[in-house]
């Protein structure tokens, strides 16, 4: 044992317990120099040339040194990039992380095992190492290294076993501190953003209305001179308002939601001229729409809303359909144990959904590969089913299109009343 070290139990007891209360004093702050701290604390407790605190990268499988000890060694490692060792390269640090047994060496240098770059890059020759595990799994690798041949004594190996225990209660709680400070910092930014968002959308509306009167104004002057040209082009203005007033809306009725005045106007609604409505305002010379149902069924709810939802889902089935591609819309009735169920289906021959984007495929803001609007639509159609005490849900095919089935409670055969 070098000099200078504990001799007996008991030093090495008290020495063992006062480097544990240097552990748990380490501030929580973010992983990385969290680590930094434990891997310097350690290289002073046992006199290492080099301490490294390893974690596995799952997608590159490569096992990164998130601490290092700043001594001469490990500065050295940084420099010639042996802080990052990839699994496919084998190397003992990487049998230790597989196995999870811990490893013990007083000639590194003769070891046929170890890579080239450690033993001679590197010039160790006596190392410890220990599995970390944090959470309950195992993510990484504790190494001490030295210089000297027989360095490390096995007592010194059960030493790090100890300490590496409470390495993983450290580590585990900068990772959760990191992942509590970056939800805070996200939903801090989402808060402005939605306030800024509502703000721009209040006064885009004030805009809104007088432009829509000039526009209808040149419309009408162009019409009564037989203006060709100009008719033409203040339609496909009068468009494009209306597809800002559709996207102005959405932005205030998603603050709406956020502040609970989100209404609705229920009233009986005729299902079926409401989808031949919406089919026909999608309508576009590169796709074939096509509407299937009943041809008498009133739904109780609000038109308006409704309409709103099902636009939202039959313009995201245009988006995503390629030319010459079909949408469907069908309709249906259902007889469930809580009663009865209106279900209309959207359906499209697109690429489907993405698995990765599944999960938040109805929250706000989510946008698809080649999306070009705010992410508003799916949610807000979603936030009306739910209103309804519906349901709206998505049917991934990948390669062969995508199919949201939206469904509402309570309907009732017959014309609609007069």
């Amino acid at each position: 044992m070098p000099p200078g070290r504990p001799q007996n139990e008991s030093e090495r007891r008290e020495l063992l317990w006062s480097a544990l209360e240097k552990l748990l004093e380490l501030p929580a702050a973010e992983l990385e120099p969290t680590m930094e701290s434990v891997s310097q604390l350690l290289a002073e407790l046992f006199a290492a040339d080099k301490v490294d605190v390893f974690f596995l990268e799952p997608s590159s499988q490569t096992l990164v040194a998130e601490g290092v000890s700043d001594t001469p060694m490990g500065r050295k490692q940084k420099s010639l990039g042996l802080n990052r060792l990839q699994l496919a390269n084998r190397g003992r640090i990487v049998e230790v992380f597989e196995t999870g047994r811990s490893w013990h060496t007083g000639h590194q240098d003769e070891d046929p095992e170890e890579l080239p770059g450690i033993k001679y890059g590197l010039g160790i020759r006596s190392a410890i190492a220990v599995a970390l595990e944090v959470g309950g799994e195992r993510r990484g690798v504790v190494e001490c290294s030295s210089a000297e041949a027989e360095f490390f004594s096995l007592e010194d190996l059960r030493f790090l076993e100890v300490a590496v225990r409470w390495v993983g209660v450290v580590a585990h709680r900068a990772e959760l501190v990191e992942a509590l400070t970056k939800a805070a910092i996200e939903r801090g930014r989402r808060a402005v953003a939605d306030e800024l968002i509502t703000v721009l959308a209040h006064d885009m509306g004030n805009y809104l209305a007088p432009l829509r009167a000039r526009i209808e104004l040149i419309r009408r002057r162009a019409d009564r001179a037989h203006a060709t040209e100009d008719l033409r082009d203040t339609e496909a203005a009068l468009a494009s308002l209306e597809g800002l007033t559709r996207l102005t809306a959405d932005l205030l009725d998603v603050s709406r939601l956020d502040q609970g005045l989100f209404t609705l106007r229920v009233q009986p609604l005729d299902v079926k001229q409401l989808v031949e409505e919406v089919v026909a305002a999608a309508r576009t010379p590169a796709h074939t729409f096509q509407s299937r149902g009943p041809e008498e069924f009133v739904l109780i709810g609000d038109p308006e809303r409704l309409r709103q939802a099902l636009s939202n889902l039959v313009s995201n089935a245009v988006k995503h359909s390629p030319a010459g591609g079909d949408v469907t819309v069908a309709v249906e009735r259902q007889n469930r144990e809580d009663g009865s169920w209106a279900v209309i289906s959207v359906s499209d021959q697109g690429p489907g959904i993405p698995s990765h984007l599944l999960p938040r495929l109805f929250e706000r803001f989510t946008r698809g590969p080649g999306s070009s609007g705010l992410g508003l639509g799916l949610y807000l159609a979603r936030q009306i089913a739910l209103a309804h005490g519906g349901t709206l849900e998505a049917e991934p095919a990948p390669g062969k299109g995508a199919r949201f089935v939206l469904s509402v409670p309570g309907y009732r055969v017959g014309p609609v009343p007069r």
